[in-house]
């Protein structure tokens, strides 16, 4: 929509033309911007709902505005239709004629429902007024106020509406493949946490949309700064949550349905998992009573007993399977899971504990016969202190029980006594060579 021009003295003949031809103009685009709200589809949905909250309130001002438009349009066209018969009655028109047009063109109408509540100048308590005097100019600049002001109605409820009902509806038939899939695995309200979050959201998506369907400028944020009818978002915190919620509820879902598909495998592992630890914990009291009769003045650690709770549980959670209560096995098979394993290591731990005198001693085995073999290669072998030595720690090393500080040490004692004729050797070696070197420079 245009603005007329200002009042003034009687127009000419060229200007009064000019006036015309820009009022035919703005008749046009007024005409269109009405027409175009006659029909849009926000505005048919607005007549046609039980609006309720922000949206009556809004809506009824609205109409009242679109009124005013129509009744001020009105008094526009009547009032450019006999300006455009005055004009049409003479090429030259007379000084009368001039001034019946100045008149028409830049005098005052009286316009039916002028001043709304809710306008620029009135105040919101303000009841409307019955009738208003303004000139074509004014009337085109009150028709603009009430354009947009029904416009900003129409086109926030139409976007509200175009965005968020469509889209409860499709996370409302989610909703029920998903519920559908819960009942399927036994996820019902009262026995598990995630078929209550479905009753909530199912509720919650329920009041949503007859909320946003009464009353959708309650989900319409203006954006901030723009002037423009209609400028802003539709508000879909609410829905976002739910389909969150809806979300998780699903994941959860999706896991009880994994566990049905593998249950019997998870199941088989479980118990491998609790028969290793079994046979372990087995092999480490073998091991203990072994280290108690070999192995003298050595602490070892007790072993504990199996698994009975772990057992216990693996029994319960194989009667959930059988029942086909899923939603119990799911979490129930997680947490045997991690126990399991720790159970598994934890009797590893227990046998690496016990075993570990034993493993000490063959090291000192090992690391003794290492010596004699090298002590043989350098010609050692009849040397009666390494002799001795070898002996003395052979003994405690193969004796039962044996007492490990004492056969470490005796291995060190011949290691170090080896170490010292190999050293020797070399010396003896060195001067041997170096007295032959002499004897051939003479």
């Amino acid at each position: 929509m245009g603005s007329a021009g200002a009042a003034g003295e009687v127009m000419s003949r060229e200007e009064a033309d000019r006036v015309l031809e820009r009022l035919d103009a703005e008749h046009e685009a007024v005409e269109s911007s009405l027409l175009a709200l006659q029909d849009h589809a926000g505005r048919r949905l607005l007549e046609g709902a039980q609006l309720a909250g922000t949206t009556a309130h809004r809506w009824s001002r609205a109409e009242a505005a679109i009124t005013s438009l129509w009744n001020g349009f009105d008094v526009y066209s009547r009032t450019l239709r006999q300006a455009r018969e005055l004009r049409a009655r003479r090429r030259w028109p007379s000084r009368d004629d001039l001034v019946e047009l100045t008149r028409l063109l830049r005098g005052t109408l009286t316009v039916p429902g002028g001043a709304l509540p809710g306008t620029p100048g009135a105040s919101l308590t303000e009841a409307p007024r019955l009738a208003e005097e303004l000139t074509l100019t004014q009337l085109v600049e009150r028709m603009n106020e009430w354009y947009a002001q029904a416009l900003d109605v129409v086109a926030a409820a139409d976007s509200v509406w175009s965005a968020l009902p469509a889209r409860i509806d499709l996370l409302a038939a989610e909703l029920g493949r998903v519920r559908s899939l819960a009942h399927s695995v036994g996820v019902r309200p009262g026995e598990h946490p995630a078929a209550d979050d479905l009753e909530r959201t199912t509720a919650e998506l329920k009041a949503l949309r007859e909320e946003v369907v009464r009353d959708p400028l309650a989900f319409w944020t203006p954006t901030g700064g723009s002037g423009a009818p209609g400028g802003g978002r539709p508000d879909t915190t609410r829905y976002d949550s739910a389909a969150r919620a809806l979300e998780d509820v699903r994941r959860e879902i999706d896991a009880v349905l994994a566990v049905r598909q593998d249950a019997e495998t998870r199941l088989m592992k479980l118990r491998d998992l609790l028969t290793r630890a079994d046979r372990t914990l087995a092999e480490a009291r073998a091991a203990r009573g072994e280290v108690l009769a070999k192995i003298a003045a050595s602490e070892v650690p007790a072993v504990s007993g199996p698994p009975t709770v772990l057992q216990e549980q693996l029994a319960t959670a194989a009667e959930y399977r059988r029942r086909a209560q899923w939603h119990r096995l799911s979490p129930l098979l997680e947490s045997l899971e991690e126990r399991a394993e720790e159970e598994l290591e934890r009797a590893r731990a227990q046998l690496s504990a016990v075993t570990a005198p034993l493993a000490v001693r063959a090291e000192l085995r090992g690391r003794l016969d290492a010596y004699k073999a090298k002590v043989a290669q350098n010609g050692l072998a009849e040397d009666r202190l390494l002799i001795e030595r070898y002996d003395a720690a052979r003994r405690m090393l193969w004796s039962a029980p044996c007492n490990l500080r004492a056969a470490e040490d005796a291995v060190l004692r011949y290691q170090w006594a080896a170490q010292e004729a190999l050293q020797q050797r070399q010396q003896d070696a060195r001067d041997a060579a170096g007295g032959a070197m002499n004897m051939g420079a003479e």
